[in-house]
Formats: structure tokens, sequence, C-alpha cells
């Protein structure tokens, strides 16, 4: 079976017990707390995924990173995937984990991509209209990239909307190119 398979399945229990625990959104929490440490600290991603390193020293490790720190159940849960030597699919578990917690929470992430950062009146506009549009709450994800010149690049679910000038500009310049009377000029 392969690992994001039962990354899954290992979110799919851990949210089904924090929910019967009454701590589903702190869980939700900590593990983007986990994804977080493990995005901005390489050398940790590669402990864990490191099979000479045993897994009673992976498992100090993740203690003295994250006890006290997160709820006693994901603390536990931490301890849980150690002991069964499956430390490499953390990271995996805590994506899947956010995953099926954004659907039971029915919660849609849209991705912006703006040459400027937006305003928050834009911001609030944006998040409004994707709200009404989908019926669902929305996550709104925001990055910068100066070389569209103007406008944004909005991305839901399998849907994009390419209103940015670097698009208008590539169109206009293939429309251009098709044009057999401008080519004999």
């Amino acid at each position: 079976m392969s690992d994001i398979r039962v990354a899954s399945r290992y979110a799919k229990s851990l949210i089904e017990l924090a929910e019967e625990k009454n701590v589903l959104d702190q869980v939700n929490a900590d593990m983007q707390l986990f994804s977080q440490v493990i995005s901005q600290n390489r050398d940790f991603k590669l402990l864990l995924e490191n099979p000479i390193v045993k897994s009673d020293k992976k498992l100090a490790i993740i203690n003295g990173v994250f006890k006290g720190k997160v709820q006693e159940l994901t603390l536990a849960f931490f301890i849980l995937i150690a002991r069964k030597n499956r430390e490499s699919i953390l990271d995996s578990v805590a994506t899947s984990f956010q995953d099926q917690y954004k659907v039971m929470q029915g919660i849609q992430t849209a991705e912006v991509v703006s040459a400027a950062p937006l305003t928050p009146a834009l911001r609030d506009e944006l998040g409004q209209k994707l709200v009404a549009q989908t019926g669902k709450r929305i996550e709104l994800v925001e990055r910068v990239d100066p070389s569209l010149i103007g406008g944004f690049v909005l991305r839901v679910g399998d849907k994009q909307i390419d209103s940015s000038v670097k698009n208008s500009l590539r169109k206009l310049r293939n429309n251009f190119k098709d044009n057999p009377y401008i080519n004999k000029l």
C-alpha cells in the first residue's frame, strides 16, 4: 500500500478520534504547526525520513520539539506513529489531515496571485464573492508575482481566472502572430 494511502488512513483515524474528544480544531492547529516546522526546517524533515536514525531517537526529538506546544492527543499520535516506525509519513499525515479537515468543515481553498499585495478592502470583496459563488467558507492564499504587471490570477479548485496584464499581452501577441495581413508587411 502506498504511503499516501496509509497517511490518509492515519489522518482519518486521528480526525475521528479528535472529533470524538472535542479537540478537532486544536489538533488541526497542531497539524498546521507540524507542517510549518517541516517546511521551515529541512534537517528535521530529513531526520524523520532517514531510515538509519533509530525511532527512539526520532521520538525523543519529536517530544523535544512538540511537547507542551501541542494537544496531548496529537503528541500521543506522534508517539504511536514513531513506535510503528512510520515517522517518514508524518508530513503526509499532517497534509492529509488538513485536507480532510477542510472538506469536513466545508472550507474551499482559493489562491490569488497578483502583481501587488491585495488591499484589505479588495481581499474582503473577493472573499465575499467567492463565498457567494461556492457556498463554502473560503481560505484565501495570496501570492505576489510582479511579472503579472497588473491584474490577478485566481484559482478555486480546478477553475482558473486569469485577468493579468501579462496574459492579455500574450493573447494580443498571439493574435498578431496569426494575422496573415501583418505577416505580409
